[in-house]
């Protein structure tokens, strides 16, 4: 047998486990409820929700439509592989979100003919389209339940032989052309226009002259509006397109890639929102690269152009709201900006809504052999016509759609630039157009990116000051220099991000298998985007939360708590970042309770509570808690020792109030309120052992004996209370019940040792028998479940086998989760449906096992702990 010299060996096992950890890193993640493309904060996030990146229309979190739009043309042929093929139209009588119009109305019942033809509504109100609510820029405030609506228009050319109504209504709906029936329907439109074909004799009703849309709309809960209009077929841009072939999908913790066949082009594209948490300037950034990489695939050379179009809703609320958009000058870079005319900063806040100040950017290299031009509508194959620099001077649908839209919007059409289209516009539902021109591409791989970035200008408002994004706190740092530097930087930052999505991956795999890792990568992006990190009046880190698709709290507590062990793995800082505004708040005297408040106000204003209710025993246990395990992460008491007068404070009332809880909230609140929850229960008597283990680590032997010891006589108490049998009780009392008792998992990680073994055992076994396909339930209650909890009660566990029976339903749901959208983590666990919650940070949460796992190998453990 050959033998290697001794020094060799050692490097042979090297490379050989080097090369395993590579080959597994490689093996990213390829499905998930929603695919993340743009991920930066609560308001900057952008996700496909179909499987194929060319199914459908590209989407904020919240379901509004934020397209991105993709065509590549080889040798003159167009494929489609990004967003959907939208159907374009040319206007008859414009909507709202093209022009501004009046309705005559009313909100009495009027006569039986009030909707033919010559009825007389002189004596009606007349009113701005659209009609709704006020938050959501209507026209005209809507509030009554019932509304009857006429709009008369004159048409003075021929009538088209194609004609649809086009509405937006919430909700029961009858409309009628010039006396006709065109439209009874049930239920709304869920905030898009609706098209629908006008046949018959209420098509030949439509004549040169005066004719009348009378519609009858009624309000039976929830929101209300109102906008219609009638539009024609555009067939100039309605030309059928060829679907690329979408070959391959893959997630990684900081991209996502996909790759198509495009006849004898192969395409590859990479969305790369670099949130590298080990660089806070980085992970402030709002920008976002978008790489696409061209190679024949038939051994021929072709002729390959590509089409990159970014709808303007990005920077709206809602797609009526005017927009401004323009070409701007910025040395090294070709750059469209777009943004609302009215420029609303933080002027509103809510769940379901979306940013309607600041300006979104596309921007690319001038090095790069490209276009930019704005225009009106979706992406189409008139595009792509020649001309001076790729684009049609003459026909092209870009300059010729947005000349005539500013003509009949009564807007002046700003400079036609001869090979960049219209650089300044004003109107609504604006697409920002950039062509890549690849030349000749034959075997060898051709690259070009584009970045797409958001200046909000404001981004919170804290305690009545407005607060900055991070990487330009101060304000002296312009948007055009950040945007100079992400192009400078982008081949380092594309490097960077490659070396943390393999490390990444590398890690969870080898923490809980590569089911586990795949639940970390698709949680990984949605959980920091789920914030806004700035810097505070103090100079403080805080790392702002939005409770998404819950109530839109900013800054909750019970999201903290649960999307922590992310943020502790990668950077206990942004653990810092996500308490220091809770710290604040009661150390200032503002909030003035023995106990931390739920949030600091709703999202993007963080002036104070905002939520109905406070959940005493959850928050002091998570603020608590969450401390501990932050002093853990550094192995230093510094930030306890900072705030250590309220974590006294808190830690005393759950001394008195922590153990037996009475009819009060916790985090799962949408489960109702709980006497006596035992779960709970075991929050409390954890805190109190953390804040021991914070007194010792501190020097404060009195206090820290005083506390480990109430703790565990608690604990051993609890034992004889919530016994069950062969499990623990849903609450105390509640025999015949039970719930999973997630909580003790920081009794583990913290090496409080309050609890024995016995009880996680005991809990476990029985757990297993309770498992539906998708997971175990949350308790006895219902059967859906809290995906994050369910992953915390997996690291109970002691051995692999056991781990796996608890990740492996929770895989398969997210997988297999009819609900396309963000993944939620609220979800029924016999049929995979979301239960509301989508989008939220506490899928951070996922990362519990990674964190157990890299504090298991840490070389210093508590008592190692700097004094």
């Amino acid at each position: 047998m050959k033998r290697f010299p001794k020094y060799i060996i050692p490097q042979i096992l090297t490379g050989i486990v080097v090369g395993f950890t590579l080959l597994s890193a490689q093996a990213q993640q390829s499905k998930a409820p929603s695919y993340p493309l743009i991920t930066h904060d609560p308001y900057f996030s952008i996700w496909s929700n179909t499987d194929q990146l060319n199914q459908s229309a590209t989407t904020h979190w919240t379901g509004a439509e934020q397209a991105l739009n993709g065509l590549i043309q080889v040798d003159g042929k167009t494929y489609r592989f990004m967003g959907h093929s939208e159907k374009v139209y040319q206007s008859i009588l414009p909507a709202a979100d093209e022009k501004a119009y009046r309705f005559s109305f009313t909100e009495t019942a009027p006569k039986k003919e009030w909707n033919e033809l010559n009825f007389d509504a002189s004596a009606w109100k007349s009113g701005a389209a659209p009609f709704g609510d006020l938050w959501a820029q209507a026209g005209t405030e809507w509030k009554s339940s019932k509304l009857w609506a006429i709009r008369s228009f004159q048409l003075n050319d021929r009538i088209p032989e194609v004609v649809y109504l086009k509405i937006n209504h919430d909700d029961q709906v009858e409309v009628y052309l010039n006396g006709l029936q065109i439209l009874s329907k049930k239920g709304f439109t869920a905030g898009k226009y609706l098209y629908v074909p006008i046949k018959g004799a209420a098509l030949k009703s439509l004549k040169k002259g005066n004719n009348v849309l009378a519609i009858y709309i009624q309000n039976t809960g929830g929101g209300q509006w109102l906008d219609a209009g009638l539009v024609t077929d555009d067939p100039v841009n309605n030309k059928k397109i060829i679907l690329a072939e979408q070959t391959n999908r893959m997630i990684k913790a900081t991209q996502t890639t996909y790759s198509f066949k495009c006849g004898g082009i192969d395409l590859t594209l990479d969305f790369t929102s670099p949130l590298l948490m080990n660089d806070l300037e980085l992970i402030s950034r709002p920008v976002s690269y978008l790489t696409y990489r061209v190679k024949s695939n038939d051994r021929k050379k072709h002729q390959v152009k590509v089409l990159f179009s970014a709808s303007t809703d990005i920077a709206v609320n809602t797609s009526t709201q005017e927009i401004e958009a323009e070409q701007v000058n910025v040395p090294g870079l070709s750059v469209l900006k777009a943004g609302t005319t009215a420029q609303p900063v933080l002027q509103k806040s809510g769940d379901n809504v979306r940013i309607d100040w600041g300006y979104v950017h596309v921007a690319v290299p001038q090095s790069q052999k490209s276009s930019q031009f704005i225009a009106k509508g979706t992406a189409s194959p008139a595009l792509f016509q020649s001309g001076s620099n790729g684009l049609n001077t003459g026909k092209a649908s870009g300059i010729n759609q947005a000349k005539e839209l500013n003509q009949a919007t009564g807007n002046q059409t700003a400079g036609l630039n001869k090979t960049q289209g219209i650089n300044n516009v004003k109107g609504t539902k604006y697409a920002l157009n950039t062509v890549l021109d690849f030349g000749q591409v034959g075997q060898a791989t051709k690259q070009q990116f584009v970045m797409l970035a958001y200046e909000d200008l404001e981004s919170v408002q804290y305690f009545g000051k407005n607060l900055k994004a991070w990487w330009t706190n101060d304000g002296t740092r312009t948007f055009n220099s950040l945007l100079q530097q992400s192009a400078e930087e982008y081949p380092q930052i594309i490097e960077k991000c490659n070396a943390f999505d393999r490390q990444m991956y590398a890690a969870a795999v080898q923490s809980g298998g590569e089911k586990y890792a795949g639940l970390c990568v698709i949680a990984y992006r949605q959980a920091i985007s789920a914030h806004k990190l700035v810097k505070s009046p103090k100079g403080e880190l805080l790392f702002m939360s939005k409770e998404n698709y819950s109530n839109g709290s900013i800054y909750t507590v019970d999201i903290t708590y649960p999307s922590a062990p992310l943020f502790l793995a990668y950077n206990p800082e942004l653990v810092k970042g996500l308490l220091n505004g809770m710290f604040e708040y009661s150390e200032s005297g503002r909030w003035k309770k023995p106990y931390p408040a739920h949030d600091l106000g709703t999202y993007p204003l963080a002036n104070g509570q905002t939520y109905g209710e406070d959940m005493p025993v959850e928050e002091s246990g998570n603020m608590i808690i969450i401390t501990a395990a932050t002093v853990k992460a550094e192995g230093n008491p510094a930030y306890a020792r900072k705030h250590w007068s309220a974590l006294s404070t808190w830690a005393g009332y759950l001394s008195k109030e922590g153990f037996d809880p009475g009819n009060q909230l916790c985090t799962d609140d949408f489960a109702g309120h709980l006497n006596r929850n035992a779960n709970l229960s075991v929050k409390a008597i954890v805190a109190l052992g953390a804040y021991g283990w914070m007194a010792q680590e501190l020097g404060e032997t009195d206090t820290a004996a005083k506390y480990t010891n109430m703790a565990k006589e608690m604990a051993k108490k609890w034992m004889e209370l919530a016994d069950d049998g062969d499990h623990y009780s849903l609450a105390f009392g509640q025999k015949g019940t039970w719930s999973q008792k997630y909580n003790l998992v920081w009794d583990k990680l913290l090496n409080l040792e309050l609890f024995t073994k016995t009880v996680y055992e005991k809990e476990l076994k029985y757990y297993l028998g309770k498992q539906n396909k998708y997971g175990l339930p949350l308790d006895s209650r219902k059967s859906y479940t809290k995906s994050d909890w369910v992953l915390w009660t997996s690291v109970l566990t002691s051995n692999r086998s056991d781990f796996e029976a608890f990740i492996d339903p929770i895989y398969l749901y997210a997988i297999e989760t009819p609900s396309r959208s963000p993944i939620s983590d609220w979800h029924e666990t016999k049929d995979a449906v979301r239960q509301n919650f989508t989008a939220r940070s506490v899928v951070g949460g996922y990362f519990i096992k990674l964190l157990e796992s890299k504090w298991s190998r840490s070389k210093e453990g508590n008592s190692n702990t700097k004094k």
